[in-house]
């Protein structure tokens, strides 16, 4: 049923809304492209499902991954965004890959290789409306990644930090010369982009009751399409672009087979390039005003 499709990928989308929007947020305000976020991802399913196994209640596993991948990310702007900013532009990009190859063997030499099972946090109910059936944890899903978007919109334009933080994004120069503590609020931004990226791998895992040490590599390379999709720097466009692809992704497997996913995802992709470089609601080739 077409209907049922096109909810499934809906709910598949936010958790991709939630990793477009990291990956938007650091190109946006940072003109960072942050590799190191698909391992934060892994480690919010990842650590969030070690506490679990260990006994913790499910808010402080919760709690517990998010800190971690904050932490992460505060030693992603320190070591590789902080020290390298001023040498060449690839410079932090390629450490922050380091970063990601790093998370990912360190988790594997943990855990290993395979794949976990992750509880069930979610009571297994459906809800049944019009012939269509929302899953528990997608419905979850979803609100989740609602809620936080629409959040950080409302941070970033009605506080006093959020617009600082959106002059940063328009003129680093002219933020400083206004008196915003740049050194201050750069840490900031790349725990809001660990918080949303983690969360997302929480979702994930929630979801499909499994994680891995390698489940973030793939869900990244989505979010990275889903951000040029609907216009870098531009967060509607990163929700835009996420539910795109997960619309793509799931009805790429309805009706042409799961070998055809990435065909499709990366093909629509080309051709929203060629057809129109700056993304969907990008307004130029230059970053967007968050």
């Amino acid at each position: 049923m077409l209907a049922q499709q096109i909810v499934n990928g809906s709910m598949l989308g936010s958790i991709y809304v939630l990793v477009a929007v990291a990956f938007t947020i650091a190109i946006g305000i940072l003109n960072f492209l942050n590799f190191s976020i698909p391992g934060l991802f892994m480690l919010g399913g990842m650590v969030s499902w070690a506490m679990l196994a260990a006994g913790w209640h499910w808010s402080a596993a919760i709690i517990t991954a998010l800190c971690a991948a904050a932490a992460v990310a505060l030693l992603v702007e320190r070591l590789s965004y902080r020290l390298m900013a001023e040498g060449d532009p690839e410079i932090p990009l390629v450490s922050s890959l380091g970063f990601l190859v790093l998370l990912e063997n360190l988790v594997l030499i943990r855990f290993g290789s395979d794949q976990q099972s992750f509880p069930a946090l979610i009571p297994d109910f459906n809800i049944r409306a019009a012939g269509l059936v929302i899953g528990g944890a997608q419905l979850v899903s979803l609100l989740v990644a609602v809620a936080l978007v629409a959040g950080l919109s409302v941070f970033l334009k009605a506080t006093s930090t959020g617009r600082r933080i959106r002059a940063i994004a328009e003129s680093r120069e002219t933020a400083t010369v206004l008196g915003v503590n740049v050194s201050r609020l750069i840490p900031q931004v790349f725990v809001f982009s660990a918080v949303f990226t983690a969360m997302g791998g929480i979702l994930f895992a929630m979801n499909y009751q499994q994680a891995s040490p390698f489940m973030g590599e793939v869900v990244g390379f989505k979010g990275v399409a889903a951000m040029i999709i609907g216009g870098m720097g531009s967060i509607w466009g990163a929700i835009l672009g996420g539910m795109i692809i997960g619309l793509a992704e799931v009805l790429s497997i309805h009706f042409l087979g799961a070998n055809m996913v990435n065909i499709t995802v990366y093909g629509l992709l080309l051709v929203i390039l060629i057809i129109r470089p700056q993304g969907l609601l990008g307004a130029s080739l230059t970053r967007e005003k968050l």
